[in-house]
C-alpha cells in the first residue's frame, strides 16, 4: 500500500494502523454478519476466508497470507459477508476503513490501490467457476501460492502448506482423497516433493503449463 507515496503520506498512513495479534489457530478475525469497520493486512500466518450454508457445511473461499489484505469485501452492504479465521499465529495490521476513505480521497495512488486489492479478489473467486479438471486446479492453486509468495520475498518454489487438505480441497471444489491422490501423482511424475506440509516445485514449466487456462491475465 506504501508504493509511490511520499514521507507525509506514508506517516498519514502509519498513524491509522491498529496492531492486532497474536491471534491463534481458530481465532477469528470477524464473522459473517459483523459490521464492517476495518480492512486488515496480514503481517504474518495464514489467514482462511469461508461461509457456512444452511444444512451447516463450510465453503472455503480463500486463504491470506503475509502482505495480502482481508475484508475488502465488506465495502458493499457494511457487514462482512464471510467469515476470516487464523490457522496458524496470526499478527494483523488493522485499518479503520471511514479513516482510510478519508485519506484516499486526498491520495488517488491509495484509492487506486485498494480498487485494485478488490479486483484481485474477485478475480481468483471467479479462478474456480470454470470446467476445470483436478489436475490443472490443483496445479493453478500452487502456481498462484507461488507467485504470491514470491511477490512478496518468499521462496517461490519451497513453502508450507499452512493449511489442512480438506480445506484446500474444499477451496478447489475437490474431494480430499482427490487432492490427495493428485499430489501423489504430481510427486510420481516429479512435477513436485512433498513432505508433510513442505512442498518443493520441481518442473515448473509443466504446473506452469497444466496452470495457465486458469491463472491467464
Amino acid at each position: 500500500m506504501a508504493e509511490g507515496m511520499d514521507k507525509a503520506d506514508l506517516l498519514d498512513l502509519h498513524m491509522l494502523v491498529e496492531h492486532v495479534g497474536p491471534l491463534r489457530a481458530g481465532d477469528h478475525v470477524f464473522r459473517e454478519g459483523d459490521a464492517f469497520e476495518a480492512i486488515a493486512a496480514v503481517r504474518s500466518g495464514t489467514v482462511k476466508t469461508y461461509t457456512v450454508d444452511r444444512d451447516g457445511h463450510e465453503h472455503v473461499l480463500g486463504f491470506y497470507f503475509p502482505g495480502e489484505v482481508i475484508g475488502l469485501d465488506g465495502i458493499h452492504g457494511d457487514r462482512y459477508p464471510c467469515n476470516a479465521v487464523a490457522l496458524d499465529t496470526v499478527m494483523l495490521c488493522r485499518f479503520s476503513f471511514p479513516k482510510i476513505s478519508v485519506l484516499a480521497t486526498q491520495l488517488p495512488g491509495l484509492q487506486k490501490h485498494l480498487f485494485r486489492l478488490l479486483s484481485r479478489d474477485i478475480g481468483r473467486a471467479a479462478l474456480l467457476a470454470g470446467d476445470w479438471t483436478a489436475d490443472q486446479r490443483m496445479a493453478a492453486f500452487l502456481v498462484g501460492l507461488s507467485r504470491r509468495l514470491a511477490a512478496r520475498g518468499f521462496s517461490p518454489n519451497r513453502f508450507q502448506l499452512t493449511m489442512a487438505r480438506t480445506d484446500i480441497a474444499n477451496y478447489l471444489r475437490l474431494a480430499p482423497e482427490t487432492v490427495s491422490r493428485v499430489l501423489r501423482r504430481f510427486q510420481q511424475d516429479r512435477l513436485l516433493l512433498v513432505d508433510r506440509r513442505e512442498v518443493e516445485l520441481l518442473d515448473r514449466a509443466q504446473l506452469d503449463a497444466l496452470a495457465e487456462p486458469l491463472l491467464r491475465d
